[in-house]
């Protein structure tokens, strides 16, 4: 892993975005998407720039289950209002949220990673080392599938919802396995209170109860950390960009 410390998230989103358009200049056909806070920065600056999308396609890591797309808190929505209405692509693959019929939302999500593989992969990271919805113990040969969320997860996301009990305890999740599958991973992650789980990342063993320590085994991963994030880890483990 190449891990790269910058003095604010800005820059670090600035890195990420020139990390963006260099695969696009060279190609690249698929971009997997993340959402949540850690990206809003790399998709304003990608809103505000000339990238043009429109022959590339997108597919996102996961989706609440139980939200439909037009709900505020639904990552569909989040994505259409933070980077699809401003940079359309030619295609957008989310999983759906409200699906009857799980098994065949499931079948039908891997197939299109299966016939659209990525060529570089946003991460962001949870206080608990999950990446997507693959919560601690998931299956590093993991596929989509439907993922019950950590009492952690809930509370670190229940600052979006009114109210607790609003937090969807459930969400379909790109499996491990699909992410190592990306030609490119650029994971993101700012704030003190992700230090401890960047530092198990970087410094424990490659094991499920940390599923981003298997980034370790990924040929082409990129770490992008601002100061607070990186504060758990040795001078050593890093180059400081400024």
């Amino acid at each position: 892993m190449n891990i790269f410390v910058f003095e604010t998230s800005l820059e670090a989103s600035q890195y990420a975005y020139d990390l963006v358009a260099k695969a696009l200049e060279s190609g690249a056909n698929t971009f997997g998407l993340a959402t949540g806070s850690t990206p809003e920065e790399l998709y304003s600056i990608i809103r505000d720039s000339d990238l043009d999308f429109t022959d590339a396609k997108a597919v996102n890591l996961d989706e609440y289950y139980g939200l439909p797309a037009d709900n505020d808190q639904s990552y569909a929505y989040f994505m259409k209002k933070h980077l699809f209405d401003a940079k359309p692509f030619a295609q957008t693959h989310i999983p759906n949220g409200t699906a009857t019929d799980v098994e065949k939302e499931i079948e039908d999500y891997n197939t299109i990673l299966s016939e659209n593989p990525v060529d570089l992969q946003i991460l962001g990271i949870g206080s608990n080392g999950h990446i997507g919805f693959n919560e601690p113990g998931s299956p590093f040969d993991s596929k989509t599938r439907l993922v019950d969320l950590t009492d952690e997860t809930i509370q670190a996301n229940k600052r979006n919802f009114e109210s607790e009990a609003d937090v969807p305890k459930k969400a379909f999740s790109m499996g491990i396995g699909s992410i190592l599958e990306s030609k490119q991973i650029v994971l993101m992650a700012f704030g003190e209170n992700k230090a401890k789980a960047v530092k198990e990342t970087v410094h424990g063993k490659v094991t499920p109860d940390v599923p981003a320590s298997v980034l370790k085994n990924h040929s082409n991963t990129v770490i992008l950390l601002d100061k607070a994030a990186a504060s758990q880890l040795d001078p050593s483990d890093y180059e400081v960009i400024s």
